[in-house]
C-alpha cells in the first residue's frame, strides 16, 4: 500500500478516535507499516565540500513549537520537595523540604580533562547566520562527531584538532534526490551505535510556503555509516510523513533505531509519533521498513539509548519516556520486522514523582531566563524532558536516567531521576532538583557511566552573569538523590540580545564507548554579547574511580603473553 495513503488513513483513524472516545492506549496501538522513499550509498563524508555559511541571511531556524503541559502541577510558589540547594556546609541555610548534603571529597568530582571549541562563530571559518543552535554530538572508537543546526564535523577525539567540516547537513545526501538533498532544515541527531560501531546521523527536511513555514514533503533523513569512521560512507535513507515531524530524537537499541517526533499540522499540535527503524536492514544497506504508532494525547516522548555494550535482555522493548502531571508516563515499545501485526506500544505506566513545576511555565512555557546587562530573556524548553533517555544494563538491573527543567522559586534548576526495573515494577530510585543557588540551571543533559556514576551537563544564566556552561556529577557511592559540587566548563563572555530569546531546543552528554567511563558533553555559549554569534564547547571529563576492568585485563593478558 502506498505509504501516503497508509498515513492518511491513520490520519482518519485520529479524527475518529477523537469523536468516538477511543481511550489513549487503544489508540496506542494503531499502528502504519511504510517503506522507504529511497536509499543507496553515499559519497565518502572526507570528499564532501566545506560549509561556512557566510552568505545566508541571518534568520531564525525553525520556531519552538510548544506542548501541552498536564494539569495538576505543582505551583511555582510551592517547595521543590527534593531540592538540593547546597553541600552540606554549616553556612548554608537549605529551604523547607531540601536536603541536607554532607561534605565530599574532592578526590571523587569528576575530572575536566580537554575542552575545545565546536561548530561556531569564527571556528573553522564559520559563521553564524541560523540561530539558535541545537547543539547535538556523540562519540565514537577514534572520532567526536557534533552536528549544530545545518552544519556537522568530525573532530579526532584525542586531540580536538578538526578532521573534517563543518559540513552542511544535506550534503551527506549530496545525489540522493528529494529533500533529503535539496533541502537543510536541521533539527539534526548523530548518535554512535556501540553494538555495532557505527555512526547514526538524522535530521528531518520538507518544503515551505510563500512564509516560510513548513508546508509538504516531510520527511526524516537517516544515515547509518558503512564503517566505524565517520568520514566514510553511509547508508542513506528518507521516510514520508503526511504531517511535520517536529523535534526528531533518536535511541539506539539492538533491535531498531527508535524515533520519537512531535507531529504538527501548521502551528496546532496533533500528538506524539513513535517509530521503529529496522536497524539489521539499514546496517547492511537493504531497504528497511519503519514500523509507527500515533498518540495524540502525548507530546515529546524520549526514546531509551542504549549506553555500554551490554545490551537489555532479550526480547526487551524500547522504553519511552515522557512527563505527566508530577509523574513520568512510561510506554513499550516492541517490534517486530518478520511479522508487524505483532508489534505492541504498551504504556502508559504513571510513575509518579516528587511534585514540580516545568521552568518558565509561568509565561506560557517561553522565556524566562536573565542573562546579565540586557532585558532579553531566554527561552527554557521547560515542557518536555531534555535528550537523552539514557539506558544501562548493569546485570544486577536496568537502568534509566533523564532530566528536565524545573522552576525553584526566583531561579531555576534540574531535575533528574534514576528509574530501575522499566520492565517490571518501575522504581525512581533517586531523583533530585540541583539548584545550589539563586542561578538558572536549564537545557541539561544526563548520562551514566559503567561504575553507575552520573553526570549531568547544563547552562547557567542569572541577570548578574552571562550564559556559562557546567556540570554536576555523583559516585555509585555518594548519599543518593545528591550531585557533587558544580564544575565550570567555561564562563560565558556575553549575553544573548536585540530580542533573540531561543537558547537552543537540545544539549547532549555521552558516555565514550572504548573506556565507558568518560563523559562527553557540548552545549552552547557565546563569546561576546551580541546575537547569531553563538559558539559551542566540547568538554570530556570522567570520574576518577570509574575502571575499565575488561580493558585492563585485555592489557594485563597481553604483558603476560609477550
Amino acid at each position: 500500500m502506498n505509504a501516503r495513503l497508509i498515513w492518511t488513513r491513520l490520519g482518519f483513524g485520529c479524527i475518529a478516535a477523537l469523536f468516538l472516545g477511543i481511550s489513549p492506549q487503544a489508540f496506542g496501538q494503531v499502528m502504519s507499516v511504510r517503506s522507504e522513499l529511497h536509499h543507496d550509498v553515499s559519497p565518502a563524508v572526507r570528499d564532501l565540500p566545506v560549509a561556512v555559511f557566510g552568505q545566508e541571511v541571518e534568520h531564525e531556524a525553525e520556531p519552538a513549537r510548544m506542548v501541552p503541559l498536564p494539569r495538576g502541577l505543582k505551583r511555582p510558589e510551592d517547595p521543590d520537595p527534593v531540592l538540593q540547594k547546597g553541600f552540606g556546609q554549616a553556612a548554608k541555610k537549605l529551604e523547607p523540604g531540601a536536603l541536607s548534603i554532607p561534605p565530599r571529597a574532592s578526590s571523587f568530582t569528576p575530572q575536566f580533562n580537554l575542552g575545545f571549541d565546536g561548530i561556531g562563530q569564527g571556528v573553522f571559518g564559520f559563521t553564524v547566520s541560523v540561530a539558535p543552535p541545537d547543539t547535538n554530538g556523540a562519540v565514537g572508537l577514534t572520532q567526536y562527531v557534533q552536528w549544530v543546526n545545518l552544519s556537522f564535523a568530525v573532530f579526532d577525539k584525542a586531540t580536538g584538532n578538526l578532521i573534517t567540516g563543518p559540513i552542511a547537513g544535506n550534503s551527506l545526501w549530496q545525489g540522493f534526490g528529494g529533500e533529503c538533498q535539496t533541502t537543510n532544515r536541521g533539527d539534526p541527531v548523530v548518535s554512535y551505535d556501540k553494538l555495532a560501531n557505527r555512526w547514526v546521523f538524522s535530521q528531518f527536511a520538507f518544503e515551505v510556503d510563500s512564509n516560510g513555514n513548513p508546508s509538504s514533503s516531510f520527511t526524516q533523513c537517516v544515515a547509518v555509516s558503512t564503517t566505524s569512521d565517520a568520514t566514510g560512507t553511509f547508508n542513506r535513507y528518507s521516510y514520508a510523513y503526511s504531517q511535520l515531524n517536529d523535534y526528531p530524537k533518536l535511541g539506539v537499541w539492538p533491535d531498531a533505531y527508535y524515533f520519537t517526533f512531535n507531529m504538527f499540522s501548521g502551528s496546532s499540535f496533533l500528538g506524539a509519533n513513535t517509530c521503529a527503524f529496522d536497524r539489521n536492514a539499514m546496517l547492511n544497506g537493504q531497504s528497511a521498513t519503519q514500523i509507527c504508532f500515533a498518540s495524540f494525547q502525548k507530546a515529546t516522548l524520549l526514546p531509551s539509548d542504549l549506553d555500554g555494550t551490554t545490551p537489555p535482555p532479550a526480547g526487551s522493548p524500547n522504553y519511552m519516556l515522557n512527563f505527566g502531571s508530577n509523574s513520568l508516563d512510561l510506554f513499550k515499545f516492541h517490534v517486530d520486522f518478520v511479522t508487524p501485526s505483532n508489534s505492541t506500544l504498551n504504556g502508559p505506566t504513571s510513575i509518579p514523582v516528587a511534585a514540580f513545576t516545568p521552568l518558565c511555565s509561568a509565561n506560557g512555557g517561553r522565556t524566562c531566563v536573565p542573562q546579565s546587562g540586557t532585558s532579553t530573556q531566554l527561552d527554557a524548553l521547560g515542557d518536555r524532558l531534555m535528550y537523552r533517555l539514557a539506558y544501562r544494563n548493569f546485570g544486577s538491573h536496568e537502568s534509566l536516567v533523564v532530566n528536565h527543567s524545573v522552576a525553584i522559586g526566583s531561579g531555576g534548576g534540574i531535575r533528574w531521576y534514576e528509574i530501575q526495573n522499566p520492565n517490571g515494577t518501575p522504581n525512581v530510585v533517586q531523583q533530585s532538583t540541583f539548584a545550589p543557588d539563586s542561578n538558572f540551571r536549564w537545557m541539561g543533559s544526563v548520562a551514566m557511566d559503567r561504575s553507575g556514576d552520573i553526570a549531568v551537563g547544563y547552562s547557567v544564566s542569572s541577570s548578574s552573569m552571562f550564559p556559562a556552561i557546567a556540570y554536576a556529577g555523583r559516585t555509585a557511592s555518594d548519599p543518593l538523590s545528591t550531585l557533587e559540587p558544580e564544575v565550570t566548563v567555561i564562563n560565558g563572555g556575553g549575553s544573548q540580545t536585540n530580542g533573540l530569546t531561543r537558547w537552543g531546543d537540545y544539549s547532549a552528554m555521552q558516555v565514550d564507548p572504548v573506556d565507558d567511563c568518560t563523559f562527553w558533553y557540548t552545549t552552547e555559549y557565546l563569546k561576546s554579547t551580541g546575537s547569531f554569534n553563538w559558539n559551542t564547547r566540547i568538554a570530556k571529563f570522567k570520574f576518577p574511580n570509574c575502571v575499565n576492568i575488561p580493558a585492563i585485563m585485555a592489557v594485563i593478558s597481553e604483558l603476560l603473553l609477550d
